[in-house]
């Protein structure tokens, strides 16, 4: 939902936290080859959980010039590519580097790698291997930061945070670099075997996590770092709580949803939306024409069930359809800035109210003996308060997406409530 600059720069190094240290089981053991290239294998992937990246890539190199079928080594090979290349001064150097690393990205995703991490790396290469954007406008703090990365890169976690630190001195508002300086001590945390040690770092990480929550509350990757990290370290409850803050700051990037997975996961819980299928649809060719069509079947049972409610539905997402004139009325109350239509969260919570209103008169007039599922839990998301956290969780397009943010900034504690009451299933 946002132009962030958390890019391409830092995308490939935080994939490195995703990957192996949060537990997302995208590395299998080689098959089919000799116990050298296991051997080696499990050593490239070692020095890459103590994010030794530049350590580990002439191993992946050696590995996938042996086996270039092993779809995992293709991808942390493109990935310790990217991050020696912010060390690579000259520009075309550098560029074609970024290049070799996209083909090997490619390979992997070509191989079978799915994780969204993946797209999001890719997504962050231009084609032609050309520049990712800066962290700063300001030439010294860029400089830091990029200290701080060629450090990270090395597995000299002690100077990048030092750097990190620098550089929020530089400028307290920079993001990333509060962000940066929580992944570091996460990471340290994460290798130490000393338990006083291991808890003065997580508690460490904590800190910086929550410096970059109020720097910027509505970007999602502080929330779910720092969940990581009370999940690894045992805090659940709190971890939940972090990864759901995570989905309310951004929720519809498909990373943001890797935290609470792995959360349920461990929890043996489900995450789930109510399933409430809309028999009725509407339709337009044109301004003025709007065509409504009810499923038949699902009006079998309307003389008791409720059913019969399903047609308001249609009948008030007509009233929102543009009109030969122009906008509807109704468009044009709830969203007088807007000169186009376009599907609202107004318009499908409108539909939804009406479909409600329909079920309390039938009830009122003892027509309704038991309740479709679908009805039943359109019902209880009313009761709670919390229609539009369903509409905006649950059946976003483009144009309800639109008036996510608006609806977040009034409504923060609601979209919260829906997962924590919703959609975390037994």
């Amino acid at each position: 939902m946002q132009n962030q600059s958390l890019t391409a720069k830092r995308i490939f190094l935080n994939a490195l936290l995703i990957l192996t240290v949060a537990g997302i089981p995208v590395f299998a053991q080689g098959q089919g080859q000799d116990f050298d290239y296991d051997a080696e294998r499990r050593r490239a992937f070692a020095l890459l959980d103590e994010s030794k990246m530049l350590e580990a890539l002439p191993i992946l190199e050696k590995l996938a010039a042996k086996n270039d079928k092993d779809p995992e080594v293709q991808f942390m090979l493109g990935f310790c590519i990217v991050a020696k290349s912010i060390e690579v001064k000259d520009p075309e150097q550098r560029k074609q580097e970024r290049l070799r690393a996209r083909r090997h990205l490619v390979k992997a995703k070509e191989l079978g790698v799915t994780e969204p991490v993946l797209d999001k790396i890719l997504a962050g290469i231009p084609l032609d291997g050309s520049e990712v954007p800066a962290f700063s406008r300001d030439p010294k703090i860029e400089a830091v930061m990029n200290e701080g990365e060629s450090a990270y890169a090395r597995g000299d976690l002690k100077t990048a945070l030092a750097a990190y630190e620098r550089a929020l001195r530089l400028d307290p508002k920079l993001y990333e670099a509060a962000l940066f300086a929580g992944d570091m001590q996460f990471k340290r945390a994460h290798i130490s075997t000393d338990a006083p040690e291991r808890k003065l770092l997580f508690d460490s990480a904590g800190d910086w996590f929550t410096k970059a929550i109020r720097i910027n509350p509505d970007r999602e990757t502080a929330y779910r770092y720092w969940g990581d990290a009370l999940l690894e370290y045992g805090k659940d409850d709190e971890a939940l709580g972090n990864f759901i803050e995570a989905i309310v700051a951004e929720p519809y990037s498909q990373l943001t949803y890797n935290g609470i997975t792995k959360w349920a996961q461990k929890n043996d819980r489900r995450l789930g939306h109510p399933r409430i299928d809309i028999p009725s649809r509407v339709s337009s060719k044109k301004p003025g024409e709007v065509s409504v069509t009810v499923d038949g079947s699902a009006l079998k049972g309307s003389d008791n069930d409720g059913s019969a409610a399903w047609v308001m539905y249609g009948m008030v997402r007509a009233l929102w359809s543009d009109k030969k004139e122009g906008r509807s009325e109704e468009f044009a109350r709830a969203y007088p800035n807007e000169k186009v239509y376009r599907h609202s969260l107004a318009e499908e919570a409108a539909a939804l109210r009406a479909v409600i209103t329909s079920v309390k008169e039938q009830t009122r007039e003892n027509k309704i003996k038991q309740l479709t599922p679908a009805l039943e839990k359109l019902m209880k998301l009313s009761d709670a308060g919390l229609l539009e956290s369903y509409i905006l969780f649950a059946m976003p397009d483009r144009g309800i997406a639109n008036d996510y943010i608006s609806y977040r900034n009034a409504n923060r504690d609601k979209l919260k409530r829906y997962w924590s009451e919703v959609a975390i299933l037994k």
